[in-house]
């Protein structure tokens, strides 16, 4: 499909050569098997992380312990290719990338960092991140998750909600109340009283695995406490770096959507001629691309902000909010286009459309994003 405002001429060569290389890799690996995934709610991560490894995705814009230390803007455009693969992919790479490693890396011990970055950059160790609470998502100042000091351990108790990677996860970054504020924890999975059943029966995410994680009397020791940040800045802003991937990854869901939609309009015939020649249906493809596109130059620029220090979290929150709406409207009009065809896992539409039913609530619903929008324009906070 044509990039009609030439965005991807902004790119250097090194960010071409990563769009190529993951599209490639998306084409050749992930394109003819997703669709059966999708139907049958499964994800082969244990065969795609040393993959995914191999090519340097994982924890890429990371500096050190194997990472590949890329700059924003070509994380950005990995994170595209890969959810024009499927959502569940991209959530897969930034999970373990800026909500297990980040955090491990930006405020984690040297010892917590020799153990567990060099594996997970490599694929051999997978990680998730766990905040959300069955009672507490958009609240996490709230989370009833707690961790108490016993002698020099910590014991752990507390649950958490909608967790990628969870039950597969080697590593758990854990977060949790303690008298000294909101901290974070370092937790292998195998600790005993560490649990992680799988959530079923998504329509969403299905070639992703969620879980939930269950925390009974986990004996931690002193060391597996993050001991560089204290309070929910540290969650937070592991999450700026998680949106920061979405905003780019919804365009190459949108993307994906709109292609299959172009070609269909070209080669269905009705009435004796290609529905794309009909002017509703052109209407549609050009509103679906003006979408695209201002979701693209929103993904680009906030990168460019990011590469030179000035991305703010108010600023990612509008990419999120926008881009996410965006690529889901365009899902949407695809589905529309394609007819009864669109609802079927022979074309990407629906799948793309489910996944983004639950892009759209995760890492920040778009209800707060509003609200971090509306704060911003008035000095008003309009959820305490």
């Amino acid at each position: 499909m044509n990039d009609l405002l030439r965005l991807d001429d902004r790119l250097n060569a090194d960010q071409r050569l990563i769009r190529d290389t993951v599209k490639s890799f998306v084409s050749d690996r992930i394109l003819p098997n997703v669709g059966d995934w999708f139907e049958n709610a499964v994800f082969p991560a244990r065969e795609l992380a040393p993959e995914l490894g191999s090519l340097g995705l994982l924890g890429m814009h990371l500096e050190g312990y194997g990472c590949a230390g890329t700059d924003a803007v070509s994380y950005g455009v990995a994170c595209r290719e890969l959810e024009a693969g499927d959502s569940g992919l991209r959530s897969f790479v930034s999970v373990q990338g800026s909500l297990a490693m980040f955090p491990i890396w930006r405020y984690g011990s040297d010892e917590q960092k020799d153990e567990w970055l060099p594996r997970m950059a490599a694929g051999t160790a997978i990680g998730c991140f766990g905040l959300t609470e069955p009672d507490h998502g958009s609240d996490p100042a709230n989370m009833r998750t707690y961790a108490k000091k016993d002698g020099s351990d910590w014991i752990l108790n507390g649950s958490k909600m909608w967790i990628t990677n969870g039950s597969i996860a080697d590593v758990a970054v854990v977060w949790a109340q303690t008298d000294e504020g909101i901290r974070g924890f370092v937790v292998p999975t195998s600790t005993p009283g560490f649990s992680a059943p799988e959530i079923h029966k998504k329509l969403s995410l299905r070639a992703s695995v969620t879980s939930s994680l269950y925390f009974d009397d986990v004996r931690l020791p002193a060391s597996a406490a993050l001991p560089d940040v204290t309070g929910l800045r540290g969650p937070l802003s592991c999450l700026s770096e998680a949106r920061f991937g979405i905003v780019w990854g919804v365009v190459g869901a949108a993307r994906s959507c709109l292609e299959a939609a172009v070609d269909y309009a070209k080669t269905r015939v009705q009435f004796d001629k290609p529905i794309g020649a009909f002017q509703l249906t052109q209407e549609k493809l050009a509103w679906m691309y003006v979408g695209l596109a201002q979701a693209g130059l929103t993904a680009l620029h906030l990168g460019s902000l990011k590469d030179t220090g000035q991305l703010e979290p108010r600023q990612i929150s509008f990419g999120k909010l926008a881009n996410v709406r965006a690529a889901l409207d365009i899902a949407r009009q695809a589905r529309s286009i394609l007819g009864g065809n669109g609802i079927t896992l022979e074309y990407p539409v629906i799948r793309h459309m489910n996944n983004l039913e639950s892009v759209l609530t995760y890492e920040g619903t778009q209800e707060i994003h509003t609200l971090v929008l509306g704060e911003a324009l008035t000095g008003l906070a309009a959820y305490r």
